[in-house]
């Protein structure tokens, strides 16, 4: 798979950074990441998809290789950042169909930018969407205004994750089939391991620092549900039997209230596609092109 790096000076002040393959006609998918990862970290997947697609993968704000920006965005602002960045550059790709896929965090906005530009993919996959209910929003909010937002348990592990190692062997040995990584796939763990991971004097650390994961977790898109009911485009959620309980009692309300979602469960986690690229990539090929399945 040949990517070929992108860069874009956004209007938060603030350089994105990402990969693209160079264009062949294929149609052409938008890809976006979970919290904590970047785009490459999914390469196993995403080599099957380049077989029948071109791929643009955006790193968001703090992640990757895309500058961190001072103080974050917020979810709604990162998923018009990827709009904008993705604006400027598909051009290149001429007149060809355009999908849209995103994992947990990356589920979310890429949920943002269907409600915001209901006319630009054909079709969308979200894989995991961390979709919070009605209720834990209404918590949220409510712990926003008295300050107990960060002290949620994911931001406080994010918080008090390990940044740097002396190499890569022993980061390896310090997170190989443990937490988030225990049932990774060999490839998608080497992924994470080059990609997710950057050289430093001192040995490598995270290129997206804890502190920014923390303030993903600690936060939460605003009017989701509205947006959510605006979205028009045909879209598949897949998500994990052993994932997150919100996440399939969101999805099911979504189902229910809008006719132009679909659910399907798949075997594994929060990360199953990291866990079985090549079935995730069969699934997402089969929904946004219907003749090939």
């Amino acid at each position: 798979m040949h990517l070929l790096p992108w860069s874009h000076a956004s209007s938060a002040g603030f350089t994105l950074r990402g990969w693209q393959s160079p264009p062949s006609g294929k149609p052409l998918l938008h890809f976006l990441h979970g919290n904590g990862y970047c785009g490459r970290v999914y390469e196993p997947l995403l080599e099957c998809l380049a077989e029948d697609f071109d791929l643009w993968l955006c790193d968001v704000q703090g992640h990757g290789d895309s500058d961190h920006g001072g103080r974050f965005h917020g979810w709604n602002r990162s998923a018009e950042l990827a709009l904008e960045a993705f604006a400027q550059g598909h051009g290149q790709f001429g007149e060809v169909p355009v999908y849209a896929v995103g994992h947990s965090f990356g589920g979310v906005l890429t949920s943002l930018m269907l409600a915001q530009q209901p006319q630009l993919f054909k079709r969308a996959v979200l894989l995991d969407p961390v979709l919070f209910t009605p209720a834990m929003i209404g918590v949220m909010a409510l712990s926003d205004v008295v300050g107990l937002s960060q002290r949620n348990t994911l931001a406080s592990k994010a918080r008090k994750r390990r940044r740097e190692w002396p190499d890569r062997i022993a980061a390896y040995a310090a997170l190989h089939g443990r937490g988030m990584f225990r049932d990774w796939n060999e490839a998608a763990f080497e992924a994470y391991l080059n990609h997710a991971l950057r050289d430093t004097e001192s040995g490598v650390e995270l290129k997206c620092r804890p502190s920014r994961e923390a303030d993903i977790f600690g936060s939460f898109p605003k009017r989701l549900w509205p947006s959510l009911a605006k979205v028009v485009t045909p879209t598949q959620v897949l998500y994990g039997q052993r994932s997150y309980p919100f996440v399939a009692k969101s999805v099911a309300r979504w189902c229910a209230s809008n006719p132009h979602i679909h659910a399907q469960v798949v075997e594994g986690g929060h990360c199953f596609m990291q866990e079985q690229p090549e079935d995730a990539a069969i699934r997402v090929r089969d929904f946004c092109l219907p003749h090939y399945a």
